[in-house]
């Protein structure tokens, strides 16, 4: 949270406590985000400034009823702009310096939310699936794996691990008596993975192995393992629940670029900085009047 985002709570938790509930009466005209609901000398704060304050505050201040949040909220639009015709002609460098920086980003990040935003249609994540689906049948196929282990810390341990296994004893209840791993309950069960998601020592020892077999003792940077490989398969085209997540970013992301690269081929942009040290960057100094 930034600070000023922390004051912004910070101030109107101290009001939303000082504040009695008040029952709001409601009428039958029409409210718009215009609709004056107080002012500060010429300048007026509207519906759209209380809706747009609310929008901003952390979950649990949103949570609070509207009938004890609503006078709150335009307690402190009075204070803010209380302050705000305090200070405007009096700013410091770094603060202005500041305010334009923040108002570039909030305008820039307006401009990238509406194009991600308008981008993401029905139609454009159909297309991204149907893309996806060709380019996966287009690859070589796939090998899963399903498998289990147990982990232990010490080359030892694995050992009695071993010696237990070649007991008779079956995999999942030497896994519940001495693996380290969340997957003990479950018998060391890890489910279905595919190639590059098990750390290398681990999965060169999966693929090394046939459905029903036992590897010996496998060191990772986790420990010391035992793996049995329980079946594998090849993979299917994941639905289109499982990577909507993943198509939505990426529509989104194409979007984005494509705005800022079509922005910066129409634009005069001239990079001045061949003469600047980089160290410069430092150089907090030059704020300070």
């Amino acid at each position: 949270m930034t600070k000023h985002k922390r004051f912004l709570a910070a101030g109107l938790c101290a009001l939303v406590l000082a504040l009695p509930a008040q029952a709001q009466q409601t009428t039958d005209e029409a409210l718009a985000h215009d609709t004056v609901l107080a002012r500060v000398g010429e300048t007026a704060i509207t519906l759209g400034h209380a809706i747009a304050l609310r929008e901003q505050l952390p979950p649990q201040f949103r949570s609070v009823p509207d009938e004890t949040l609503f006078p709150a909220i335009i307690e402190q639009l009075i204070e803010q702009e209380l302050l705000s015709q305090y200070k405007a002609d009096d700013l410091g460098l770094r603060d202005r310096i500041t305010l334009e920086n923040e108002l570039r980003n909030f305008t820039a990040n307006a401009a990238l939310y509406e194009v991600a935003g308008a981008a993401l249609t029905d139609e454009a994540l159909a297309d991204a699936y149907a893309a996806f689906v060709a380019e996966f049948g287009a690859g070589d196929p796939v090998t899963e794996y399903n498998a289990a282990h147990i982990l232990v810390r010490t080359e030892s341990e694995i050992t009695t691990v071993i010696a237990e296994l070649e007991s008779g004893r079956e995999f999942a209840e030497v896994a519940q008596e001495f693996s380290l791993d969340g997957s003990a309950a479950e018998g060391g069960a890890l489910g279905w993975f595919g190639p590059g998601v098990m750390i290398e020592p681990f999965e060169q020892a999966v693929m090394a192995l046939e459905p029903g077999e036992v590897s010996g003792a496998v060191e990772t940077r986790f420990g010391w393992h035992v793996v049995k490989l329980i079946d594998t398969r090849t993979a299917s085209v994941p639905p289109l629940e499982a990577v909507r997540a993943d198509l939505e970013n990426q529509i989104q992301r194409e979007a984005t670029r494509e705005l800022v690269t079509r922005l910066r081929a129409e634009a005069s942009i001239e990079n001045l900085t061949e003469t600047i040290a980089p160290e410069a960057l430092s150089r907090s100094d030059l704020l300070d009047e």
